[in-house]
């Protein structure tokens, strides 16, 4: 590939991101790595990354663990990032490119300002079309060629000059510029040791420069050299070299081989690394008078240039949503988010997509019976890895085929992948279910997040953090400490109200905890029972609540939020 080609790429890279709700339980997760398994498999022309938006809660890791799959990528937001936007891969030049070079390439692939890097990657400074067209207008001494370190290799190349003699490698680090314009017996006066003579094809001003020590002597117009000539040179070790060019050109020429390290902007540099969000660099472009900017990842290798031109056309992540369709759960940024696909097993929501979607929602139990479907539908066969995680997510919503969500599918398709796995699908339901009864060393924290979603219905938003357990004394020493958090999480997620689930997964009932202004209220309407009054003190702050077992309780999504969202939008 050219320089000018490469110089006109854009990073034009998109992974499409497969990921599930905020504080993910174990069929969120699981989902998103067996249908992003699925869609590369499918699918050659995209890559497909299974993501989680959040830390895997106890239950989740020991099925991660148990089938050794890696965690999938963590996202903490959605929101535009500087590697979503298609910015210009400029090449990277070396500092002691000669300005004409730099300027070539510039003109070439239509852009302003060129990076100087290192061979390792390493941003070391800025040059751009202004720098030159000042190096062009300012006046500067005989003595900057040498001043500004430059290369003959960038003279020769400048003049576009044939070497006669000489290490053209060699830098240019004493001496001045001179045009032996007088007789030999004058240069005798200002040729200096170290100097570069522009000269004609006269022998004996060719002989003055040698004798005076002049490393270089540009001969001009194309003129031969005299074997006298060449050899004294080779053996003083000076360098000839022949252009075509007159000597007034090759002298208006010359300072455009300086290097661009002389001119260049090395200290100051504002730029951004691929991570940033689009949001926060769109102000700090608006107040700087520069055109671009580099790019750089976290190593701080440069990447490519970014302007404010590229920012008109930046398009959001693509996503694919499994296991929620609300945006009150998604992650932040999802509402500017380019949204292809969505699978989903809840009720809908209130996301809204830019465009139109591929939307599959089912009456299941889990999401990731769903999965299993459409690797069916694709005849794709289902690893043994892949199947046990999905056969664990369809254990885990259903509480193994108790929860009232189940139907005759979420336990069929779990029977086959747990055939598939080669488990024992009830001793590994227990020894799975028991990761979560083991609640002793978390913090209150840990407990309420590891199955926390939140929910709008009307005009209150409301939080519930699930928590199931085999152990009904280790559930009750918990809702104090849960009614205390709860008080917390209300106020850090900004709600109307919360409830907390304990769920006991052998007597398939659940005590029902409850926090925020008329929580108590909502509680009595949806189950026709009045809850208990809770008050007391937890770490010296006063706590008020609600609490009411309701038997029979299991599932969130079928038999709490829809009495809770139909009552709710009459408060």
């Amino acid at each position: 590939m050219s320089i000018v080609e490469e110089q006109l790429s854009h990073n034009m890279e998109r992974d499409i991101l497969v990921t599930g709700h905020r504080n993910p339980d174990t069929d969120s997760i699981c989902a998103a790595i067996a249908y992003a398994r699925l869609k590369n498999i499918i699918n050659h022309t995209n890559r497909y990354i299974p993501c989680r938006a959040g830390n895997p809660n106890t239950e989740t890791s020991f099925v991660l663990d148990y089938f050794k799959e890696e965690k999938p990528r963590l996202l903490e937001s959605v929101k535009t990032q500087v590697s979503d936007v298609a910015y210009r891969k400029t090449l990277g030049v070396p500092k002691n490119m000669s300005l004409k070079q730099a300027y070539q390439i510039m003109r070439d692939s239509h852009v302003v300002t060129l990076p100087a890097v290192t061979e390792e990657g390493i941003l070391e400074g800025l040059i751009t079309i202004s720098d030159i067209a000042k190096s062009y207008m300012n006046v500067y001494d005989s003595a900057v060629i040498s001043t500004a370190k430059t290369q003959f290799k960038n003279i020769l190349e400048t003049l576009e000059a044939t070497r006669v003699t000489g290490d053209i490698e060699r830098f240019c680090e004493k001496g001045k510029v001179v045009i032996a314009a007088a007789n030999p017996e004058m240069m005798n006066y200002y040729i200096e040791p170290h100097d570069i003579v522009i000269l004609g094809n006269r022998a004996e001003s060719q002989l003055s420069a040698l004798d005076n020590g002049a490393d270089c002597i540009i001969i001009c117009e194309g003129a031969n050299v005299s074997p006298t000539i060449r050899d004294l040179a080779e053996h003083n070790g000076m360098i000839i070299m022949v252009t075509s060019y007159d000597a007034y050109t090759a002298a208006r020429l010359i300072n455009q081989s300086i290097p661009i390290d002389f001119f260049m902007t090395k200290e100051g540099i504002l730029s951004f690394e691929e991570d940033d969000y689009i949001d926060d660099i769109k102000e700090v472009m608006a107040n700087k008078r520069h055109r671009d900017f580099p790019v750089l990842n976290k190593e701080g290798k440069y990447l490519g240039m970014i302007s404010r031109r590229n920012l008109l056309g930046a398009h959001g992540k693509q996503v694919i949503m499994v296991d929620h369709n609300e945006l009150g759960q998604a992650l932040e940024g999802m509402e500017n988010a380019e949204i292809l696909e969505i699978i989903d097993h809840h009720r809908l929501g209130t996301i809204q997509t830019l465009s139109p979607v591929s939307f599959r929602n089912q009456p299941l139990g889990c999401c990731s019976t769903i999965i299993y479907q459409i690797y069916k539908e694709n005849g794709v066969s289902v690893d043994k890895k892949t199947a046990g995680l999905l056969m664990s997510a369809i254990i885990s919503d259903t509480l193994l085929f108790r929860s009232p969500t189940c139907t005759p599918v979420d336990e069929k398709a779990a029977r086959e992948l747990a055939e598939i796995a080669g488990v024992d699908i009830e001793k590994y339901a227990m020894e799975m279910f028991a990761t979560t009864s083991n609640l002793k060393k978390k913090t209150d924290k840990e407990i309420f997040y590891q199955d926390f979603k939140i929910f709008s219905a009307g005009k209150i938003r409301f939080g519930v953090s699930q928590i199931t357990s085999l152990n009904e004394e280790e559930l009750t020493a918990l809702q104090k400490r849960l009614l205390h958090f709860a008080k917390t999480a209300l106020e850090v997620e900004n709600l109307g109200m919360v409830f907390v689930m304990l769920t006991n997964i052998l007597e398939q009932d659940t005590v029902l905890l409850a926090v925020g202004s008329h929580s108590g209220e909502l509680m009595h309407m949806a189950f026709s029972n009045e809850p208990e009054k809770l008050q007391f003190q937890l770490d010296k702050e006063n706590v008020e609540g609600y609490s009411l077992r309701i038997p029979g309780m299991v599932s969130r999504k079928k038999q709490l939020i829809p009495p809770l969202s139909l009552f709710a939008e009459q408060l």
